[in-house]
């Protein structure tokens, strides 16, 4: 089999899986996991015809997928792809380009750039800022902090890159007590102790309370959320930023899939939030691409430029080239299936997705409350927080859940107990999606508790 031979036959493959997604289980059986094992094979000393290889990535992987690309998933906010998404993809893998810069490739230069323009204006954030398209809001968060890091210090008269961090003045970061577990790494791999992180305590909701926001200055880091990641909800920015700019800190706002609430309707949710110096969002969440595709957005665009650049002189390249706004040196053009998703849907589009999943969330909500559960969070956005009257009740259900292969969410601890959360982030799913699940949940409610 000659290589486009084989490449027709991988899209073959590629399509029967695409067309089966809302058939199958959406987590794998037992039997399924367990032929995994015919991987642990040893390293051949012979090559095995690729037509080999893929047929037994094919005929035993795709059995054991979670089917995330499907209508039913509503675990961690993870999207499918978008067709137009999809299709860039395969595209650019026959292009097989390393994007760092525009000498070496120009046609992904052009594209981001075009990308990155249409991010910000589709997200109302400052349009001179600099867009870096990143591997996920952990790598993301990590070169905006870095740039925050290194900014502040420049403004206390402070030479980083030549200096480094030994007697360098003390920076101090503020979190929400509620921060993602992203945040806490990204800051952990710069050399923040997470015993010296100041949190900042939060409302019912999961909210930063104002009114106890510790005190800010000119070395201080804020790392707020727009979306918290079991309620879905936002920090008060049109009452925090103002004082933070006016304190001289350097607010940065985790948006991995609440940031896109500012290109629909539920704009007001961020009120104030374009105040922030920095910004990380997902694409790979709500707006759908494939894995894996985040952003780094920065408002003083020399700021991540500097910090991030890798011009060599062998490799230099303009101040916006992605390789010096991103960590990658070499890497895949990623702002190109955010582009594909962006011209295919229009500004339109985009909010209808979003409003359409957060409409989904709210009948989700409504539904969980007169089935009998306990709705734990307002149903702003895509998220529902819920539980059982017991704790044992709820583990019970989101194993028969789980086990069902009907749907899949995952559980998680919400005021020191056991919850369950559904999201809602799919372009796939429909209405009678919705529906399904609430049925599903209410007989495993039913049957669990007789079982108890």
């Amino acid at each position: 089999m000659n290589e486009l031979e084989l490449l027709a036959h991988a899209d073959v493959r590629g399509r029967r899986y695409t067309e089966g997604n809302g058939q199958r289980r959406v987590f794998p059986s037992e039997e399924a996991i367990a032929a995994l094992a015919a991987f642990d094979e040893p390293l051949p000393e012979q090559g095995v015809p690729a037509e080999s290889t893929l047929e037994l990535l094919d005929d035993v992987g795709s059995p054991a997928t979670t089917v995330s690309n499907g209508p039913r998933y509503f675990g961690f906010v993870v999207g499918a792809a978008l067709p137009a998404a999809a299709a860039a993809e395969r595209l650019m893998l026959a292009w097989d380009q390393c994007a760092s810069t525009f000498d070496n490739s120009p046609v992904s230069a052009t594209v981001e750039r075009v990308a990155a323009r249409w991010v910000l204006d589709a997200l109302d954030l400052p349009r001179d800022s600099a867009v870096g398209f990143g591997t996920s809001a952990t790598a993301c968060t990590l070169t905006a902090l870095a740039a925050a890091r290194r900014e502040l210090l420049a403004r206390q008269g402070w030479d980083f890159d030549g200096q480094g961090l030994h007697g360098a003045p003390e920076i101090r970061v503020v979190v929400s007590a509620l921060v993602h577990t992203t945040v806490k790494k990204a800051l952990r791999v710069l050399g923040f102790g997470l015993n010296q992180i100041v949190h900042a305590p939060v409302d019912a909701q999961g909210r930063v309370d104002v009114a106890q926001l510790p005190a800010l200055d000119a070395r201080t880091i804020l790392c707020l959320q727009a979306g918290e990641v079991n309620t879905g909800a936002f920090d008060p920015f049109a009452q925090i930023l103002p004082h933070a700019r006016a304190a001289g800190a350097w607010v940065h706002v985790d948006g991995a899939f609440g940031l896109w609430a500012r290109a629909s309707s539920l704009a007001h949710l961020t009120q104030g939030i374009e105040l922030a110096d920095s910004w990380t969002t997902d694409a790979h969440k709500w707006l759908n691409t494939p894995y894996d595709c985040a952003m780094a957005i920065c408002r003083d665009a020399r700021a991540l430029a500097e910090a991030m650049n890798s011009d060599a002189a062998y490799s230099s390249a303009s101040v916006d080239a992605q390789k010096n706004l991103t960590l990658e040196f070499s890497r895949r053009p990623r702002g190109i299936p955010v582009w594909a998703v962006l011209r295919s849907l229009g500004r339109q589009g985009v909010a209808e997705l979003v409003e359409r999943h957060c409409a989904q969330a709210r009948r989700i909500g409504e539904g969980l409350a007169q089935a009998g559960f306990e709705v734990l969070n307002t149903v702003t956005l895509n998220q529902v927080l819920f539980r059982c009257a017991t704790d044992a009740h709820t583990h019970a259900v989101r194993a028969a859940v789980q086990a069902s292969g009907e749907a899949w969410f995952g559980g998680t601890l919400w005021q020191g107990r056991p919850a369950m959360r559904i999201s809602v982030s799919s372009w796939r799913t429909r209405d009678e999606d919705v529906e399904a699940l609430l049925a599903l949940l209410e007989r495993v409610g039913r049957e669990s508790a007789v079982g108890r």
